[in-house]
């Protein structure tokens, strides 16, 4: 195998030979980085409805796989708050946040976008990311990173979040519940943010200020018992009214389910019935699957508004006699003579007549020691067209993200970035993340700038990170119980504050009108959208493209005229210029395609019809860089029309690219060697030439 091919394989044997010096600075680098990304990948993951330890795996293989097969030295691949969220959105709509089912949904989405990666890297398509241009990434990021802050209000409250297909109304719905602001969740939230300011403010400690308070609040929670759970039966509760909701909750809840479950296995029976060609199998499978879905349909309409009453219910716990089990009453219904533990509980969950109580602050709770275990994501055939369109949007931002911050480190470091070779690792890095219970992973902002500010100089920084996170999955996470989570969400609101930039859309809008129009329409769609984001970015995209084309269809065509410097320019700008009856120069600003031909072509005719005394139609070609089929074809009918007509047309500046075309095509003889020049001088030179005596008149157009 050659040298270059082995490279290819595996990239990171240019990292040696490896100095002593220069891995004992990458394994400062590396620890510095998991220090402040193990709080970090846990916030993520409570953006991502992921168990938050979810966010520790996804920070250990792809961190590794990452950077062994990517092309950029200081790349931190891992959680990052954008592609959490978009997780979230795409994989809520399938499954219950937290269930086997929706961790199954996210494993096979992080396979996905790593197969999507690895592909376009493997066939070098690294430029497709060209197609989401800037703006469309402007208004999607600002966007997006107002939606991670609003999703974070009930962690910073303590208050409850309904999720359904329109994000705004969740929001809205939430705020009606501020009068219930868990008060000592809101003082932890804002203690840790306190102290983060602080801490990023002394030199000394601000790379350490997120894990700094996270050890502080942790502490303090352990010792003011910040966490109050407890959990009983819907048969606990004794006033009649909220019972009877609850049970109704519960068994409206049962029943979405086993409908889910049917019409799932319907749909397994409609494409065995599709495959057989059995038309009116299908049909009526259809049916019943539709049927199906108007019923869970309304039950969850039923149930929403069934949860949002009983959100509203506060209780207390109390014994009625000796020797018998607690009880439930409402916080504004007791009893008199009735001795209450002396604490507010609100119902949290409901399942299968099992009720979980809260009566405190939301903390991180039981994270399981251990490595991420080997597991196959599960394939089903529906899950993964319904995830494709989402993948492939997740795959691009993430591949966007990564490339943006690995070029800007290579110019830093004077490194060569290969985009192809970068989409192989990060398609590597999830596809192997997948495999290890990681969800979709990219290169981080601030874990990169990490790496860069402690002098990372090769990859082993990043796998001396995940060695780290490894060694706090097998060591450290029994004290990450009692870690509030409402600290985690002052994290992911600090994190996300850099991405909320209103001057870059503002120099977007003075820049270009229709570049401002389109990054104001993708961050009002993915705000509209949401939690649907993948809807913000297809629909931005299609809107620019659309731009674009709509910009090229009409090039300018610019009829020229000798300036006194001796250059042609465009007479409408500058109406002395000099110009002759003979000859009619002009000049077409963009590509010839099939798109504006027309507009081309009725340029030349236009210009023939005013002067009708030319014989030579001049084309100054040095802006066209390219030309198709359609456009060579309307070239050559052109100089049949115009010889008939008395009119030769000659061109100049022409690009090899289009001189090759007009080769291959013939279209070069037709037009003939003496009618094609490399400047537009030694044109009018030669068609000065041929007219001798007429051009005389027009000597100041044809000579400097």
């Amino acid at each position: 195998m050659s040298n270059r091919l082995l490279l290819r394989f595996f990239p990171f044997l240019l990292w040696f030979p490896v100095s002593s010096t220069i891995l004992r600075g990458d394994l400062i680098a590396g620890i510095t980085g998991a220090l402040v990304l193990v709080p970090k990948a846990m916030a993520y993951a409570q953006l991502s409805g992921l168990p938050l330890y979810y966010g520790l795996y996804t920070a250990f293989v792809p961190a590794i796989l990452g950077a062994l097969w990517g092309s950029s030295r200081q790349l931190a691949t891992g959680p990052v708050a954008i592609v959490s969220l978009m997780t979230a959105a795409a994989v809520t709509p399938l499954a219950l946040p937290h269930s086997e089912e929706y961790i199954g949904l996210a494993l096979l989405l992080t396979l996905l976008v790593g197969l999507i990666q690895l592909i376009l890297g493997v066939v070098k398509l690294g430029s497709i990311v060209n197609f989401v241009s800037h703006p469309v990434i402007l208004g999607f990021m600002n966007a997006a990173a107002i939606i991670i802050g609003l999703s974070q209000i009930d962690m910073l409250l303590g208050i409850p979040k309904g999720r359904s297909d329109f994000f705004l109304k969740d929001i809205w719905e939430m705020l009606r519940y501020l009068p219930q602001t868990h008060l000592p969740t809101l003082a932890m939230a804002i203690f840790g943010l306190i102290l983060m300011l602080a801490m990023k403010k002394i030199s000394a400690l601000s790379k350490a200020s997120v894990l700094i308070a996270v050890a502080v609040t942790t502490m303090v929670s352990f010792i003011i018992g910040f966490e109050h759970k407890s959990s009983g039966l819907a048969s606990d509760i004794v006033t009649p009214a909220a019972r009877e909701l609850v049970a109704a909750y519960d068994d409206a809840a049962t029943r979405i389910g086993e409908l889910s479950a049917a019409a799932t296995s319907l749909a397994g029976q409609l494409r065995q019935a599709e495959k057989k060609h059995d038309t009116r199998l299908a049909a009526d499978l259809r049916h019943q699957i539709d049927l199906m879905k108007l019923d869970i349909d309304a039950l969850e309409v039923e149930n929403s508004k069934h949860l949002h009453t009983i959100r509203r219910l506060y209780f207390v716990r109390a014994k009625v006699g000796e020797n018998m089990p607690e009880v439930l009453y409402l916080a504004d219904n007791i009893p008199d003579k009735i001795v209450t533990d002396g604490r507010k509980w609100h119902i949290k969950k409901i399942e299968h007549g099992e009720i979980q109580l809260v009566g405190g602050g939301d903390v991180v709770g039981k994270v399981p020691s251990g490595l991420p275990s080997f597991r196959l994501p599960t394939f089903s055939l529906d899950a993964v067209l319904q995830l494709l369109t989402a993948a492939l949007i997740i795959s691009l931002v993430a591949f966007m993200e990564s490339i943006s911050m690995a070029k800007a480190m290579a110019s830093k470091n004077k490194q060569r970035i290969d985009p192809n070779q970068e989409l192989i690792g990060q398609g590597l890095a999830n596809i192997g993340g997948s495999l290890f219970q990681a969800y979709p992973a990219c290169g981080s902002f601030t874990g990169s700038a990490i790496n860069l500010q402690a002098g990372a100089k090769t990859g082993f920084a990043m796998v001396f990170n995940g060695i780290f996170v490894a060694a706090t999955l097998l060591f450290l996470t029994p004290f990450l119980y009692h870690l509030p989570k409402a600290v985690l969400a002052v994290i992911i609101l600090l994190a996300v504050t850099g991405l909320v930039t209103p001057q870059a859309l503002k120099h977007t809008w003075k820049a270009s009108r229709p570049d401002g129009i389109v990054a104001l329409v993708t961050f009002v769609v993915t705000l509209l959208a949401a939690p649907h984001l993948d809807k913000g970015i297809m629909i931005g995209t299609a809107l620019s493209i659309g731009l674009y084309l709509y910009r090229s269809r009409a090039p300018r065509v610019a009829v020229l005229g000798r300036h006194n410097d001796g250059t042609l320019r465009d007479i409408k700008i500058n109406p002395n210029l000099t110009t002759s009856s003979l000859v009619t120069a002009i000049r077409f600003d963009g590509s010839l395609y099939f798109a504006n031909i027309s507009h081309f072509e009725d340029a030349v005719l236009v210009s023939v019809a005013e002067h009708k005394k030319a014989k030579y139609l001049l084309i100054v070609g040095d802006a066209i860089n390219y030309i198709d089929s359609s456009g060579e074809e309307m070239i050559h009918h052109l100089v049949v029309q115009l010889r008939e007509s008395g009119v030769e047309l000659v061109f100049s500046g022409l690009k090899k690219q289009i001189l090759d075309v007009m080769r291959a095509t013939k279209l070069y003889n037709l037009i003939g060697e003496q009618n094609i020049f490399a400047t537009e001088d030694q044109a009018l030179t030669a068609i000065s030439q041929r007219l001798g005596e007429e051009a005389k008149d027009d000597t100041p157009f044809f000579h400097l």
